[in-house]
């Protein structure tokens, strides 16, 4: 029922699709030729309805025949199996324990032969009520599943009515189609626009985070080196400071050295002299040289040379009547 029920109604909604030659009709033509298609679609629905409530008519007085049929049954049954416990309790009341079964006899076949088509008849009773019941519960879920669909229809109605307003309110659009397609295609870019947005969020949110992280590195690399340069200053002035030190120990080194070089200067000068007053002495026997040293050795040897002649002369003393001459 239920394969059957939807083949039909789906067969009875199937809507014709336009020819291609439909696109020179006017939209009146096209409303005036929507709504010939649903009246078709009511008629179709009307006629579907019908049979549908002859069949459950049907199915109404199949019900109350197995029923009936069933309460026969019953009866039936409830009074063979009162003969057969009648039958029972006889037979084991008046046969003796002692002695062996007697052979069971025609009626004894035939009963076992009742017994046996009644319990195959309670079997089919409880298959066709299990049928009756999957059949009810068909039939309940068909009714649930027709006035969700009636529902649908009627509440869709209104949609309908409204799209053949704005059809008759404008001259944009040619067919309640054309509506549907345009609002799909609003709908899929508007779709598609929040995707963008949301991708430009989750963008801008991951550049924002990896901003973050490298102003933070950015800015422990400018504190060390901030630090580092913090410690260069110290060195340079340290630096600075051994550097005056080092400047003030030159300059009195350079002093020094002034000193010893004019000393040295004037002892060169001095040495010069004296070794040309000795060479004057010796009547310029003396090599001349600019070498201090070898001048200091010249004068030394002079002086040498001069005490030597000073203490031979005291020792010896000036002849009688004459002074010795300086």
């Amino acid at each position: 029922m239920e394969e059957y029920f939807r083949v039909n109604v789906e067969r009875k909604l199937f809507i014709k699709v336009p020819e291609q030659e439909d696109h020179d009709l006017t939209p009146a033509t096209r409303l005036l030729e929507r709504r010939r298609e649903m009246l078709e679609v009511e008629t179709g629905l009307l006629k579907q309805k019908e049979e549908f409530a002859m069949k459950m008519e049907s199915l109404t007085q199949r019900r109350e025949e197995l029923a009936r049929k069933e309460t026969q049954l019953k009866d039936s049954l409830l009074k063979f199996d009162k003969f057969l416990k009648a039958r029972c309790l006889s037979l084991l009341i008046y046969m003796p324990l002692e002695l062996p079964l007697p052979p069971q006899s025609e009626n004894d076949a035939k009963r076992m032969r009742a017994l046996k088509k009644s319990m195959d008849e309670r079997k089919l009773r409880e298959q066709k009520e299990q049928e009756i019941s999957a059949l009810k519960e068909s039939i309940l879920d068909i009714g649930v599943r027709k006035d969700k669909q009636s529902n649908a229809v009627e509440s869709n109605l209104w949609f309908q009515r409204y799209l053949e307003g704005v059809l008759e309110s404008g001259d944009e659009f040619a067919e309640i189609k054309d509506i549907i397609s345009r609002y799909d295609t609003l709908s899929a870019t508007n779709a598609e626009l929040i995707e963008r947005a949301r991708n430009a969020q989750e963008r801008t949110e991951k550049d924002r985070q990896a901003f973050l992280a490298s102003s933070e590195e950015k800015n422990n690399v400018i504190l060390n080196k901030n630090n580092e340069i913090a410690r260069l200053q110290t060195k340079l002035e340290e630096t600075q400071l051994r550097s005056a030190k080092w400047q003030s120990e030159l300059d009195q080194t350079l002093k020094n050295a002034t000193q010893k070089s004019l000393l040295l200067g004037q002892v060169k000068m001095a040495t010069n002299n004296l070794f040309n007053v000795v060479k004057s002495h010796l009547n310029n026997r003396l090599n001349s040289t600019t070498d201090t040293l070898a001048q200091l050795d010249k004068i030394g040897q002079f002086i040498v040379d001069l005490n030597q002649i000073t203490s031979d002369a005291q020792s010896i003393g000036p002849p009688a009547g004459k002074t010795v001459r300086q």
